[in-house]
């Protein structure tokens, strides 16, 4: 059978509520990808060209350090990770997210929030980051999305 983990990074909550709904549906384990250092609001003001959000955006080598680690990453074979859309892509802490793991063989599902946008490249980006991982393309919700409606989408990953 196989395990699965929700792992995800929530700016406002909206994220975090789809993230816990989903692990919930599926009854995978869940990781919050939190920052070492907490997003304040003037960080994440993407209106400021020098809020802290929008440097590292523009800075594609940009790796904001995780304040946790996954505990036994190797037990799991599906990986869901959640984030926000920031400026049509994952935010940059999901890029150290997929650097500081060993995917190898597993199969990675992002799966997004966003008011507007879709997920654009992101899972190329990740893929990119995890050449060893199976990533595939994901989807976006919208943060009253049912468990129901999850637990059908994500059943054809596990």
């Amino acid at each position: 059978m196989t395990k699965a983990l929700v792992a995800y990074f929530s700016a406002s909550g909206v994220t975090a509520k789809v993230a816990e709904n989903l692990a919930k549906a599926i009854g995978a384990d869940l990781y919050e990808i939190a920052p070492e250092v907490p997003y304040t609001d003037a960080d994440l003001n993407w209106m400021d060209k020098k809020s802290r959000s929008t440097v590292e955006m523009k800075d594609r080598s940009c790796r904001p350090a995780i304040g946790t680690k996954v505990e036994n990453m190797e037990q799991y074979d599906t990986v869901f990770v959640g984030f926000p859309i920031w400026w049509y892509r994952e935010p940059s802490i999901i890029d150290t997210f997929m650097e500081s793991y060993d995917f190898s063989g597993k199969s990675v599902i992002p799966f997004a929030t966003s008011g507007g946008s879709g997920l654009g490249d992101s899972y190329k980006n990740m893929q990119a980051l995890a050449p060893a991982a199976i990533v595939k393309d994901g989807k976006k919700f919208a943060p009253s999305t049912s468990e129901v409606s999850l637990k059908e989408w994500a059943e054809q990953y596990i």
